[in-house]
């Protein structure tokens, strides 16, 4: 199925953040923010692919980070800015490799939730006193539905998932008041490379198949779309909401 995609001039000329850019949604968020116009800024691990992304797209800015590491995230969002303000921000950066109950370790708790949690929000902290000043922004924060579907097999990831939509619950009246935006997009089973690669067989179809009504695969695209849409002004009057794009299958 070819998919159309919609083009939002409110997007053209301005500045995004992407964390955990380089692949999968991330990198077809950067494409997509990228087409629309938009200086996109992304972090990432995967030094390759994130140097390849930036050459192909003019205006792009990559640096690898470990956004598990504070200081650096700090860091590069800060250099980012000083180029111009940054009015979007979109926390995609995550890792949901599996893990059983039984054997996780107090480290591997908190390995996971510094991945999967703690980066959203000193990537807000650090993006948010500019859009409170400037009157304008928005944060998009990534979610999932794993947590909801009741999936046991990754409980310290789906447990920062759930997370997720507390934390940004909580900007919203800070952000409100100055009329800037946050809001958690919230993805079923997206077929990126690492899923098809890792996770995606035939145990995997008949499970997709029984669980999402829609018919089809859920793209990385998709899920930049409904991002682009919560960045442009055609969301301005959207806040603290969950977008949840899975097919029906919650």
């Amino acid at each position: 199925m070819i998919r159309r995609y919609a083009t939002y001039p409110s997007l053209d000329g301005t500045r995004a953040f992407v964390t955990g850019g380089a692949t999968g949604i991330g990198a077809a968020i950067v494409r997509m923010l990228a087409g629309q116009g938009v200086a996109v800024g992304f972090v990432d691990l995967a030094t390759e692919a994130g140097e390849a992304l930036a050459a192909d797209l003019p205006g792009a800015w990559f640096r690898r980070v470990d956004v598990t590491d504070t200081s650096a995230l700090r860091a590069a969002i800060g250099d980012f800015a000083d180029a111009g303000p940054i009015d979007t921000l979109v926390n995609n950066v995550a890792n949901d490799t599996r893990h059983d109950w039984r054997e996780v370790t107090p480290d591997q708790w908190d390995r996971v939730l510094a991945v999967n949690l703690r980066p959203a929000f000193f990537a807000i902290q650090a993006v948010a006193p500019g859009m409170i000043d400037r009157r304008r922004g928005s944060v998009i924060n990534y979610g999932s539905i794993s947590w909801k579907a009741k999936l046991p097999s990754m409980p310290a990831y789906t447990s920062a998932k759930a997370a997720i939509h507390g934390l940004t619950r909580s900007f919203v009246e800070p952000l409100g008041a100055a009329g800037a935006r946050i809001n958690t997009v919230v993805p079923g089973w997206v077929m990126t490379d690492r899923q098809k690669t890792l996770h995606y067989d035939a145990a995997g179809a008949e499970m997709l198949a029984a669980k999402q009504p829609l018919a089809g695969q859920i793209q990385p695209e998709d899920a930049a779309a409904l991002t682009t849409f919560l960045a442009a002004d055609d969301s301005a009057m959207c806040t603290g909401q969950e977008f949840t794009i899975d097919g029906g299958w919650i």
